[in-house]
């Protein structure tokens, strides 16, 4: 097991390891104040360069003070460098890439049926076109590290080219070097913008490693980054979720010890705990407040829709002994005539409940880590999750 506890250092207050980083992609956790996130005890939050930069623009930001102030967050913050939406917004899949099934019978640059390719891969960055307006861009290593220092989250990501597992072997290898090179390009615009901006709180940078479900380039591309000046990794790409713990764990074993890992976009139960056993220190996922603006909760039982019959006369809260402000103070018979009215309070309500659940989760496998009692945590706490 390469799963372990730790501290993240930052300008704005610590992470204690593992920790679940929770997801405001514009400056916003959706539906939830920040008050809300840090009473029901999330550590950091993570927003997205290219949303940001789309929206209202990295110059508003650093005219604010840096996101932390501009979204009246106090404690430590992420930004992710863009790539991921640059591709998938790109191709016309959205938020959602098949990651299940290894295909390569396709093209390698393959969109979504019905859609139009919005980005362009070449040597020296991407051209993409504006999801909002249809404006072109233009994304480069050092754009990218110029927007996220104008950001200004504690700790960012370098620029990478995300594939999928539609991408053949020969795409992967030749998308992997271009993300090794670009990571390069990426360091030397950071030390230039840390001398430059002489006055700011430090921001970490963590390189991102890709190469897919192939072992061989895993390990390869986290020795290449490995030997770089970076501040931790980000642990992205294409991934099958069967082969997710396997993945994670031949990163842990190649990449310095002494510095931070983070798991790029999981989400279920089952998921965090292989992360966590095979040496991820953090995390992030958009899940619990997408599913909760469906109406769906979670509970140590599994996750349940409010909006079933049963719930009008339900006047329990979501989950009895659950300590999150929702719980405290609302039934799901009330929160189950919100959904049903198109009240927006209602995916707040859940929102919390649901960001409090997965933090919480992550917290108590941390005390049990330092207890020693992690394996027994796991069991009991999925077995109980997946009977349903």
């Amino acid at each position: 097991m390469h799963g372990r506890t730790g501290i993240i250092r930052t300008p704005h207050g610590e992470i204690q390891t593992p920790a679940f980083i929770a997801v405001g992609t514009k400056a916003t956790v959706k539906a939830v104040l920040p008050e809300s996130m840090k009473e029901l005890g999330a550590q950091a939050l993570l927003s997205n360069a290219y949303h940001l930069y789309l929206q209202p623009g990295p110059e508003i930001l650093d005219a604010a003070g840096g996101l932390g102030r501009f979204m009246n967050w106090q404690g430590p913050t992420f930004t992710d460098s863009g790539g991921f939406q640059v591709m998938s917004l790109g191709s016309g899949f959205k938020k959602v890439i098949n990651m299940d099934v290894v295909d390569t019978s396709g093209p390698d640059d393959a969109v979504a049926p019905g859609k139009e390719r919005l980005a362009h891969v070449d040597e020296d960055g991407v051209w993409f076109k504006s999801h909002l307006n249809g404006d072109k861009h233009r994304f480069t290593p050092e754009i990218s590290m110029q927007v996220q220092h104008q950001i200004g989250a504690d700790i960012m990501f370098a620029f990478d080219e995300l594939t999928t597992l539609q991408n053949s072997r020969a795409y992967q290898e030749e998308s992997l070097e271009r993300t090794r090179r670009w990571a390069e390009r990426c360091v030397t615009e950071h030390f230039r913008l840390t001398d430059e901006r002489v006055g700011k709180p430090y921001q970490a940078l963590f390189g991102v490693i890709q190469g897919a479900h192939y072992e061989d380039l895993r390990r390869k591309a986290c020795q290449d980054l490995g030997a770089m000046n970076f501040d931790g990794f980000g642990l992205g790409g294409a991934l099958e979720k069967e082969n997710l713990g396997t993945i994670v764990g031949w990163c842990a074993e190649e990449l310095p010890e002494d510095k931070p890992r983070h798991l790029l976009g999981i989400s279920e139960p089952d998921d965090i705990f292989t992360a966590i056993e095979n040496g991820a220190d953090t995390f992030d996922c958009v899940s619990p407040t997408r599913v909760a603006r469906n109406s769906a909760f979670y509970t140590p039982d599994g996750r349940f829709n409010l909006t079933g019959r049963k719930y009008k006369t339900d006047f329990g809260p979501l989950f009895e002994g659950c300590d999150c402000y929702a719980c405290a103070n609302y039934t799901r018979a009330y929160i189950h005539h919100l959904f049903k009215a198109k009240e927006m309070v209602a995916s707040t309500l859940v929102s919390i409940h649901n960001e409090r659940f997965i933090v919480k989760l992550v917290d108590d496998a941390r005390l049990a880590m330092e207890s020693g009692d992690f394996r027994a945590y796991k069991e009991e706490t999925l077995g109980r999750y997946y009977s349903v």
